[in-house]
């Protein structure tokens, strides 16, 4: 006989099959729907992100250097917050006052150095036994190369107004977006007690009370897993720019202190990260010396693999939990999708599923056991 319980299971996978067949079908205008909705909420989306990060900090400063104090909880946690922002934005200062002028040298650098670039270019030439015809025209072609350029300029002058129209406007959204989100990454840090109260209380007044207890242990998962990637991502990063440092001291390698930092807060993208920082690192070497940037390459190459099978699964992969081919599949697809964001959060969002589906399955199998 048929339970009303079973009626309502078969209307619910029914309703479940009905729903993904139209999604399937429809699959263009979901995924356009999703991606409006994402871009509405990602002021919002990014303002939770900041807001855990910084509390990460908030909750160190108020149960170690604050934890003592006389002063009550409202007023400890706005000194944590002020110290916290303040922190992170001086730390974002400091990297910019030292990437942005050595960036900058290195351009000038490259405009001095353009007739020795093609003097080199032309003994290699030479050397490899091309023929006189092709080394001229390599030699013309470079020689007109700044005269190309602004030709190139005035002819298209339209597309490019039109380009930086588009970049302009593309980053006063990064700006107005990340300002919304860090007012209200404030407001949820200084409201976070009250508001898990009020959620909690819309959980328990339209849920199971079993239900609700599950939501709990998941989100108590993601906050653990998630605070233990960004410290643990932020150590990693801390050791790779130290060793870093030290390596490039040991080689005579020039720009090591700000190299060093750029590869630290590069590493904290997972995976590609330090990709990232090396690119930009060889460029800055490369126009004070070619063969120190080759030596830089070399050197990273062999301190990514010492951190990649000594440092990460140590520092990072046991906090998360994730064996290193999904932290690489996770972060893929996680740039696909979002770009830089999405390599950030991949990684803890793929280590929380696969806690709550290696704990469900473990679940599954010791009840068919029994």
């Amino acid at each position: 006989m048929i339970t009303k319980k079973d009626k309502l299971d078969i209307l619910k996978y029914i309703i479940f099959t009905v729903v993904l067949v139209f999604a399937f079908i429809h699959i263009n205008d979901v995924w356009n729907f999703i991606s409006f909705l994402i871009k509405l909420l990602l002021p919002f989306i990014l303002g939770i992100i900041i807001a855990f990060i910084l509390n990460i900090l908030i909750n160190l400063i108020e149960h170690k250097l604050l934890n003592k104090s006389k002063m009550n909880n409202k007023n400890k946690r706005s000194i944590s917050l002020i110290l916290s922002l303040a922190i992170i934005f001086t730390f974002i200062i400091i990297l910019l006052l030292l990437i942005i002028p050595q960036l900058k040298n290195a351009g000038e650098l490259f405009i001095t150095n353009m007739p020795h670039y093609e003097e080199n270019v032309k003994e290699l030439l030479t050397e490899l036994n091309v023929s006189s015809s092709i080394i001229v025209d390599v030699e013309n072609k470079l020689a007109n190369f700044g005269t190309s350029f602004l030709d190139y300029i005035q002819n298209n002058s339209d597309k490019i107004i039109e380009i930086t129209l588009g970049v302009a406007t593309n980053v006063i959204n990064v700006i107005i977006n990340f300002i919304i989100a860090l007012v209200f990454a404030i407001y949820l840090l200084v409201q976070k007690e009250k508001l898990l109260i009020q959620l909690n209380k819309v959980l328990k007044a339209y849920l199971p009370v079993k239900k609700v207890n599950k939501i709990n242990d998941i989100a108590k998962l993601s906050n653990k897993v998630c605070a233990s990637f960004v410290s643990g991502q932020c150590l990693e990063a801390l050791i790779i720019g130290l060793l870093c440092f030290i390596g490039m001291l040991i080689l005579r390698i020039p720009y090591a202190a700000t190299i060093s930092v750029l590869i630290g807060v590069t590493a904290l993208i997972p995976v590609y990260g330090a990709f990232i920082g090396t690119i930009i690192g060889a460029f800055l070497i490369f126009m004070v010396n070619p063969i120190k940037a080759l030596i830089f390459i070399i050197f990273i190459l062999i301190l990514q693999q010492f951190e990649g099978n000594l440092i990460y699964p140590k520092v990072v992969g046991k906090s998360v939990g994730l064996p290193g081919i999904w932290v690489f599949v996770a972060v893929t697809i996680g740039a696909s999708l979002a770009g830089v964001l999405g390599m950030l959060i991949s990684v803890p969002i793929a280590s929380i599923t696969y806690s709550i589906l290696a704990t469900n399955v473990n679940y599954r199998l010791k009840k068919k056991s029994d």
